[in-house]
């Protein structure tokens, strides 16, 4: 008889950081991680206030409590329930300086943890934190979401089966223009954190949106980088870190990757967009119509694949569609795979069943060390006028 989470039984019980009155990506999780009925969210600090938080625990139908002040008291509380009440996951959706020491007390309690990125505030606490989730056994998740879109994982099969022959080239990109005028001097929310060096980091572009890029490009084709050369600027006068940048990357292959973000072109939303050009065949696939994907050849007509169209497509690009053909999915249901595919280890963990804990389709701990990597080694890259730096980290995987 089919079951809740098979031999668990039961949904899984959920816990929320972040997420409180004005925040964007706060619902997007939540949503996203009961879209197939496979958790409830049951507890939540949903703000750094801690009035705030238990103010905003009613639009998400938290009770009163377990809406609590701050994640230490989260852990504290939660660990003293039984088993049968206790949560088993944390997800931390709040700004980048705050994911490290929340992470931390999730992991070493030994809930699992679904983290947005980047990861960690810099290199030395995501490697840290890999350690953490190395010793402790949890299931750790980075949300990564664009790989949970299905015709992306389309193409990671046709790459590694060959059908577009050895890939030469990678041009990613992620393309908006929000932040054109000074929008943080306006007191919003997400634009005030984001340009704020104490906050975001050592980046700001690149280390909001590149990191999908350069995420979505290794995902796809599982070719190792080598090293990069990056340029950062910042156009707009007065705002502490970049709002453009390009990146040239040298893969391992003797292939080549670009990454191109920006923040300030007019008019574009949110243009997250990616080519792959191999020896056999190319592919285009656009965020924003996330639903068709182009594969091209010479000599023959474009063809359009369409998100769950026909058996052409491959089992884990089925898979990750929940609609047939024709009606869209996008943007929430992408996060739901990131959610559904952690939660099948996440069940194994909790009945004693082994897991696979790097490479797995959703993306994990040590995809959010090399984002971290990538965003350090850009960075200094920049510093020495574009000079060519390492790429590789020791964790990364194909």
């Amino acid at each position: 008889m089919e079951t809740t989470n098979g031999a668990l039984n039961r949904k899984l019980r959920m816990a929320l950081v972040g997420g409180g009155q004005g925040s964007f990506i706060g619902r997007v999780h939540a949503t996203a991680a009961i879209l197939d009925n496979r958790a409830e969210l049951v507890a939540g600090a949903l703000s750094s206030n801690p009035e705030k938080a238990k103010a905003s625990a009613p639009s998400y139908d938290i009770k009163a409590d377990r809406a609590y002040g701050s994640i230490e008291e989260l852990v504290a509380a939660e660990k003293k329930l039984p088993d049968d009440k206790r949560i088993d996951f944390v997800t931390v959706a709040t700004p980048n300086h705050t994911h490290f020491p929340i992470a931390k007390a999730a992991v070493e309690a030994g809930f699992n943890v679904i983290c947005d990125k980047p990861m960690t505030f810099d290199m030395k606490e995501a490697e840290e934190l890999q350690k953490l989730v190395e010793k402790s056994g949890v299931v750790f998740a980075v949300s990564h979401n664009y790989t949970g879109y299905p015709l992306v994982r389309q193409v990671r099969d046709m790459v590694l089966n060959g059908e577009l022959g050895e890939i030469q080239a990678i041009r990613s990109n992620y393309i908006q223009g929000w932040l054109r005028s000074k929008l943080e001097d306006s007191d919003q929310k997400q634009a005030k954190w984001r340009t704020d060096p104490k906050q975001s980091g050592a980046a700001g572009c690149f280390g909001d949106i590149a990191t999908h890029a350069y995420n979505l490009g290794r995902y796809m084709t599982g070719l190792l980088p080598d090293k990069v050369s990056c340029t950062l600027k910042t156009f707009e006068k007065g705002r502490p870190l970049d709002d453009y940048g390009v990146a040239v990357i040298q893969l391992e292959n003797g292939g080549l990757m670009t990454v191109t973000a920006s923040q300030v072109s007019h008019g574009r939303e949110n243009d997250a967009f990616i080519e792959v050009d191999g020896t056999k065949g190319s592919i285009q696939w656009r965020q924003e119509e996330p639903n068709v994907l182009v594969v091209r050849r010479n000599g023959e007509p474009h063809q359009l694949y369409t998100r769950n169209g026909g058996p052409y497509l491959s089992a884990i690009s089925t898979a990750s569609s929940r609609l047939p053909s024709g009606h869209p999915e996008a943007f929430f249901e992408a996060f739901a795979n990131i959610y559904r595919s952690s939660y099948d280890a996440m069940v194994a963990r909790a009945t004693g069943q082994k897991f696979e804990t790097k490479n797995t389709i959703y993306p994990n701990v040590y995809d959010g060390v090399e984002g971290m990597y990538f965003i350090q080694q850009c960075v200094a890259s920049s510093k020495e006028g574009g000079a060519w730096l390492p790429l590789k980290h020791s964790s990364a995987r194909k």
